[in-house]
């Protein structure tokens, strides 16, 4: 494949967080946003950090003025009763999910960062010799 007119696209992680975002509550569910801690530019309570990592609430009756935008998410919240301004980069994100049941998206950094590998011949034979002629499906790393 040529590499003519191959363009660097942004992370689809700040997309993927709004849309699952928007899914969980209209389901009737609260989210929740799991975060690398460790991270540069991660500013949340150290004090509710386990492991590195911290689960934030952000669901409309949690947060004050939320924002999830390409680079960053903004917000307000209240820990213990004391109100904070929480900022997270969208690379510090490690899962979307609803509270409830645990239903939503995890994210790797290294899928961020690495371009889908792109064979540079096509396999030779089938992929899957003895199968009947039945498709079949291979992870890909």
């Amino acid at each position: 494949m040529s590499q003519e007119g191959v363009h660097t696209m942004s992370s689809k992680t700040p997309y993927l967080v709004r849309a699952m975002h928007e899914w969980i509550l209209d389901n009737g569910l609260t989210p929740y946003l799991m975060v690398d801690a460790t991270l540069e530019g991660v500013e949340v309570p150290p004090q509710y950090v386990e492991d590195g990592k911290i689960v934030l609430n952000v669901s409309p009756s949690s947060t004050r003025d939320l924002d999830i935008g390409n680079d960053f998410i903004f917000f307000g919240a209240r820990f213990a009763g004391v109100a904070m301004d929480i900022s997270v980069p969208t690379r510090a994100i490690l899962a979307i999910y609803a509270r409830e049941n645990s239903q939503g998206l995890a994210f790797s950094a290294e899928a961020e960062d690495a371009p889908p590998e792109t064979p540079s011949a096509p396999p030779e034979g089938p992929t899957n010799p003895g199968s009947g002629g039945k498709p079949s499906l291979r992870v890909v790393k």
